[in-house]
């Protein structure tokens, strides 16, 4: 799932309590048992780690059962954390004192991360409660230029709020202008917009906000924008065509809206808050950085401070708060894998990650990349980004979209009519790759678990 990914998440966490199957433990053991061996520092089974085992038995659950998200990541979580505790120990020791030690030189990422995700759902709000997601179906070109403008429109707005946000603003858009009658393939081209526009922007999703806090400069992701761009060119024509001839566009839109340019300035004054911030960490006391959580504080500092303005709100919290724990029991289970195992980084592995991240969640999918280091993080952050969206639960955005419209809920129809997604993502790569080349960076951390940074692939 794509994907950052918490904003308005009532409609992804409001369904099922209770986990009704077996712990990625459970099912991981049972299917070892026969046939595990020994590795050098843990067991493994066919040369590969269990830590990975169970890891990818926990991504799994989290794309079969998608109302128990939260619990299937918790579940997962405890077993990783018991398996490393009793068998292979940390970086920092063996047992619970290297457990601690683990989570204690991870806790201002984590802190980071979560004040992050839920100050941007408040945000996100009011940006949806400015008036402004009103105001744009006022600027639409008639014909099937309406449907590709509409694309990206989203597009931009992902780039400054959430892919969820903008996803789901995009939806309402559509909805309205569509008479409800909105294609499953152009709904595809939704999510796969909002997807697009924050790859190549670090407050535009929780992927690319998660290399931001690791210590990625901004900079070093931009150029995604590379890719997405020409991504949204090759299936955005063909999906404003698909639904321009299911249902073209009403012209009948509702009264005038005024904008509400407060919350407006609310949204621009939380976003500079949070860049400023990390700047002038990274400029003056970079060592500080690490100590703590000072991005996160500050988004929270200028939300607060904006109160007296305008409520946010407060009834998101909740939601929030449980899809944040969510994404960040996932990041904790990435940070505790022997990274040093894995393929060395290079743009064939980056493409591979764009297709698994259509199956499943790119938030841990990144956390392993970053935790490896050495790649061309624009690269990385376009594939894992773009890549969930050639499935309807392969990013958080399509889980959101598709509780909006339940039609969209298909792995086969979203395939069939939005296979255009795929080509996009494809085409979208290689323009990259071709126009840039790869160009990767050293590992800015030391890798945990004892391991040497993965070599760094040469630029080609």
């Amino acid at each position: 799932m794509g994907a950052g990914r918490v904003v308005n998440s009532r409609e992804i966490f409001s369904e099922g309590l209770a986990m009704r199957f077996p712990t990625p433990l459970l099912f991981c053991l049972a299917l070892s048992a026969p046939s595990m061996a020994l590795a050098a520092d843990g067991p493994a089974i066919a040369g590969i780690p269990v830590d990975f085992i169970l890891f990818a038995a926990t991504l799994l659950g989290v794309a079969l059962f998608h109302h128990y998200v939260l619990q299937v990541a918790l579940a997962g979580l405890a077993t990783i954390s018991l398996y490393k505790i009793l068998v292979t120990g940390f970086k920092f020791g063996p047992g619970i004192a290297g457990f601690a030690a683990h989570i204690g030189h991870e806790w201002v990422l984590l802190v980071n991360l979560f004040g992050l995700l839920v100050g941007f759902a408040l945000l996100a709000r009011h940006f949806e409660d400015s008036g402004v997601p009103e105001v744009l179906p006022r600027y639409l070109p008639e014909g099937w230029l309406g449907p590709f403008v509409l694309l990206a429109m989203i597009f931009v707005l992902s780039s400054f709020l959430d892919n969820i946000a903008a996803a789901l603003i995009g939806g309402t858009i559509a909805a309205s202008v569509f008479k409800r009658k909105v294609h499953i393939g152009y709904l595809a081209a939704i999510v796969a917009a909002s997807n697009a526009g924050g790859a190549g922007s670090v407050v535009g999703d929780t992927t690319t906000t998660m290399m931001w806090i690791d210590g990625v400069d901004p900079l070093d992701v931009l150029h995604a924008y590379v890719a997405a761009a020409v991504a949204l060119v090759v299936f955005g024509i063909p999906a404003a065509l698909l639904q321009h001839k299911h249902m073209a566009m009403s012209r009948d839109f509702h009264a005038a809206h005024t904008v509400d340019w407060v919350r407006v300035g609310i949204v621009a004054f939380m976003l500079v808050a949070a860049i400023a911030t990390n700047v002038a960490i990274n400029l003056n006391a970079p060592e500080l950085a690490d100590r703590f959580p000072f991005l996160g504080v500050a988004v929270w500092v200028a939300l607060l401070l904006a109160v007296p303005l305008r409520k946010p709100e407060w009834s998101l919290v909740p939601d929030a708060v449980k899809g944040s724990i969510f994404l960040l029991s996932l990041v904790t289970c990435a940070s505790m894998m022997p990274v040093e195992k894995l393929p060395a980084a290079s743009w064939q592995t980056a493409f591979g990650l764009g297709f698994v991240s259509a199956v499943f969640d790119n938030i841990p999918l990144t956390a392993l990349a970053l935790k490896q280091g050495g790649y061309d993080w624009g690269m990385l952050a376009y594939a894992v980004g773009f890549g969930g969206s050639m499935l309807w639960f392969g990013s958080s955005a399509g889980v959101a979209l598709s509780n909006l419209f339940p039609e969209a809920k298909s792995a086969v129809q979203w395939l069939r009519h939005g296979w255009f997604i795929a080509v996009g993502y494809i085409v979208g790569f290689f323009a990259l790759l071709l126009i840039l080349g790869w160009q990767p960076h050293e590992p800015h951390k030391q890798v945990s678990g004892g391991g040497t940074p993965a070599l760094v692939q040469p630029a080609h």
